[in-house]
């Protein structure tokens, strides 16, 4: 993917220190309104973070508003043929016996040769699978009878079923030719796929959760099902590798009727439901550890974040004035009635505080290290330091204490008791920070080094030998470092260690299926996470995200129009989600697996441009993003299978749901930057990057969403690049930079916060990238290649045993043999002399 493909956020109207420059005249004035409003009205949101949203709301996401009337279809096929098999009987009053029966007669229908009757046997066991809903009364009673049904489905063999047909609907060249001869494609061109991608879809989510009431049969068909799909059974490779294709072949524009968002979904859910999620990866990540003899993790990461609480955003230019505003008035009180009394009768003028220029351009505050001669000595310094962890802003105080009684306390009372005590992170400490400290120390009190060694510490002051204790104290040795040992051993001695043993793992597995096909996989991905941005613009040769959301009539009313508008913002948000989630699972599993399959594909991420195209995301109104409403709440499954629908008017399409807050987009975002995280770690050069596309102030205005976790990235984003953004930038964002204190974890002797060093950090992206691609491909090559070791593979030297073994030849080579004699082995001088000399 090149890079004007992906639109690079360049930012214009930035100043030198990376931040936004304001407009000049009256607009100044109504920007800073409207920045003080938002900050006002952004409250912290109760959010918990998760591998998925609840499983009602992941089921309804399945479902475009526009497949709607396609519930009471696949109703009316499965009671055409019900009907005729139980006489009047309904589905929830046959014995399992009888059901099972009724699905092995499904099961052989499905086997016609009759495309037709095939959708309508499908259609008939969707209706199976979305839990009968005709005979239930609540959503509850659906949910049960889903369960039911679809462990019913799986034990008769039913996804292997569906899977043929998939297969046979992905290779149906005749469907992708006239697919691609549309000039527009809808809802009605990818029928047959959206029908068994929604059951396989249902199979595994429904499936994957597991539940206290479980029956002891249900908890050995998932575990069961997840090593089939995990396991090379279908086609030599795993279920997650024919989704792969599926992607690929459609962003390749060969087969544009693909509904992507089941596809995705799909994907994402069969990946969680193999590999695992966040919780199952800290289990591996203890259990690799002690395999490995090495310390536990100092503290559970998944734990600490949920128990982090949000900072107020920082300050814009019209909450400074404001404060000051405060401030002034706060110290007026505390003055004595003689001084007030002085400067009531002065026929002078008094002073106004000047505020800097350069703070009102930015969402910053004051210097708080500048020596102020208006502040009161006996002012609280607390006061001042208002917005970071616990504490409240002063714009937020009158939002929390309602109009103010005499004397409001500076905060609630609450807020103290809840402060926690100490920093939420143990510190860390690796290897290579404890021998460069050592290195420089040797050099500058004994005038030589002594490499790698971290022992001997002669000659070194006594306080160095404190520093060195302490160092060693936190220091943490993480798998990635192991792992990398061991591989340069194995390269280095590839006949002394000999074979390395690979555990067939989901993840082991899962990689090298998709090795050889890698950059298309990564290349599509985020193509159809651009094509999904909000901030994109439509151009005529990205790809048609939407064929499996637009109806074959458009619509021709405004209400129409108004619900179509939403379902197609809805379908990119849920894409979205889907492939952030999707990344961030594969990059965590890879790196636990092996440091170096993590590595390639974080490599493709970043020549496909994923940096910028993150960041292009959050360049727009984040708050608004998050707060989004693009659901109907009527229409979603399965409230509109049970309940009456009322008349849609444009009030209802309108209200939307009552929380604060859009789960999935505030979920895509943290994933977003988290891929981010991952990628630009310990790497200088594309750390560098983050400072070339002027990330600061982009990042920055995401910090105004009040949630710990998201402010947490945002926060160690902003951390490793601090120092590459001047003196001026730091000094003017010191809120920021005393939230990161407060929240990112503390590595002892990381000067992020000053960065003397930075002058002598010459950065080579090419050569830092082109360094970590040899290793990678030695990696590859060692452990994947067929003819691994060719050059150390033991010689037969014996000459009898040699002319002894059997040799296939051609079946004509019997009529040549004699041409061949000649051409090869008499027409060929041979120096036998030269045998006897000394080579």
């Amino acid at each position: 993917m090149q890079t004007e493909d992906m639109e690079v956020p360049i930012i214009n109207n930035l100043n030198d220190n990376g931040d936004r420059q304001r407009p000049k005249g009256k607009d100044v004035f109504k920007d800073q309104q409207k920045e003080s409003e938002s900050s006002m009205e952004s409250p912290n949101l109760e959010f918990e973070y998760g591998d998925t949203d609840t499983l009602t709301a992941e089921l309804s996401e399945l479902y475009s508003y526009t497949e709607e009337p396609e519930f009471a279809l696949n109703r009316d096929y499965f009671e055409e043929d019900f009907r005729s098999h139980a006489r009047g009987r309904r589905w929830i009053e046959l014995t399992v016996e009888e059901q099972r029966a009724y699905v092995m007669r499904l099961l052989d229908a499905l086997e016609v040769t009759d495309r037709d009757k095939r959708l309508k046997v499908a259609r008939a066991i969707l209706y199976l699978a979305q839990g009968v809903f005709d005979e239930c009364d609540t959503e509850v009673d659906v949910l049960h009878w889903s369960r039911h049904n679809i462990f019913l489905l799986y034990d008769m063999g039913i996804f292997t079923a569906l899977l043929e047909l998939l297969s046979m609907e992905i290779d149906n060249s005749q469907a992708c030719s006239s697919a691609v001869r549309k000039p527009a494609i809808s809802l009605a061109d990818s029928t047959e796929l959206r029908v068994l991608l929604s059951i396989m879809y249902l199979m595994v989510e429904t499936i994957r959760v597991q539940t206290e009431d479980d029956r002891p049969e249900w908890i050995a068909a998932r575990e069961a099902f997840k090593n089939e799909l995990a396991s090379p059974l279908y086609n030599g490779e795993p279920f997650a590798l024919l989704l792969f294709t599926m992607v690929t072949k459609f962003c390749s524009m060969n087969a544009p009727h693909f509904p992507m968002k089941k596809v995705l979904l799909l994907l994402w859910k069969t990946i969680l439901f193999t590999l695992g999620g966040f919780e199952e990866l800290q289990e591996m990540k203890v259990r690799h550890r002690e395999r490995l003899n090495l310390s536990p993790l100092p503290e559970d990461s998944i734990k600490v974040v949920r128990a982090m609480r949000a900072a107020s955003p920082p300050a814009s230019a019209m909450e400074l004035i404001e404060q000051q505003q405060q401030q002034k008035r706060g110290r007026r009180s505390r003055r004595s009635a003689f001084v007030d009394s002085l400067e009531g009768d002065s026929p002078f003028p008094k002073k106004q505080p000047l505020v800097k220029q350069d703070s009102l351009d930015t969402y910053n505050e004051r210097d708080p290290f500048k020596n102020d001669d208006a502040r009161d000595e006996e002012e609280d310094p607390e006061d001042t330091d208002s917005g970071i962890e616990g504490e409240v802003d002063p714009l937020d105080r009158d939002v929390i204490i309602q109009p103010p009684p005499p004397p409001p306390p500076l905060r609630p009372p609450t807020e103290r008791v809840n402060f926690p005590k100490g920093l939420p992170w143990a510190p860390k400490v690796r290897e290579k920070d404890i021998e460069h400290f050592l290195e420089t120390s040797r050099n500058k009190f004994i005038g030589f080094t002594l490499g790698n060694d971290t022992e001997t510490l002669v000659g070194l002051p006594r306080p160095i030998h404190e520093s060195v204790k302490t160092l060693k104290q936190h220091k943490y040795v993480s798998i990635a470092e192991v792992q990398i040992k061991r591989e340069e051993e194995l390269q280095q001695c590839p006949l002394t260690l000999g074979e390395e043993e690979v555990e067939d793992t989901p993840a082991e597995m899962l990689y090298l299926g998709m090795l050889p096909n890698l950059s298309q996989y990564v290349i599509a991905l985020l193509k159809l996470l651009l094509a999904a941005a909000p901030t994109s613009k439509a151009k005529t040769d990205s790809i048609n995200i939407l064929a499996d959301v637009l109806p074959e009539e458009m619509p021709i009313t405004v209400l129409q129009s108004m619900k179509l508008g939403i379902d197609v913002n809805r379908h990119k948000e849920i894409i979205v989600k889907a492939i952030s989630a999707l990344l961030l699972l594969l990059l965590k599993h890879f790196k636990l697996n092996h440091i170096y399959q993590f590595e390639i594909v974080s490599q493709h991420l970043v020549f496909a441009n994923c940096i910028p195209l993150i960041l292009k995301f959050f360049n727009q109104n984040i708050m608004s993003y998050i707060s989004a409403k693009n659901s109907i709440c009527v229409l979603d499954f399965p409230h509109c299978v049970v309940h009456e629908m009322p008349e849609l008017t444009a009030e209802s399409l309108e209200a939307g749901d009552s929380s604060q807050f859009c789960w999935r987009n505030l979920f895509s975002c943290i994933n977003l930057l988290r891929i981010l995280n991952k990628l630009t770690k310990w790497k200088h050069s594309r750390t560098m990057m983050l400072v070339v596309f002027k990330s600061a102030p982009i990042l920055k205005r995401a910090l105004k969403v009040k949630q710990a976790m998201m402010q947490l990235y945002v926060l160690k984003l902003l951390k490793i690049q601090t120092k590459y953004l001047g003196r001026q930038w730091r000094k003017s964002n010191m809120k920021t930079m005393s939230a990161i204190y407060q929240k990112v974890r503390h590595r002892l002797n990381d000067d992020w916060a000053y960065g003397n060093d930075i002058d002598a950090r010459p950065w080579d992206f090419q050569a830092e990238e082109c360094a970590l691609r040899e290793s990678i491909e030695k990696f590859n090559s060692r452990r994947y290649e067929r003819n691994k070791n060719g050059d150390f593979a033991p010689v037969d030297n014996c000459l009898q045993s040699v002319l002894g073994q059997r040799v296939e030849l051609p079946e004509d080579f019997h009529y040549s043999y004699e041409m061949w004699l000649e051409r090869e082995v008499f027409s060929q001088p041979i120096q036998w002399e030269g045998l006897l000399q000394n080579p």
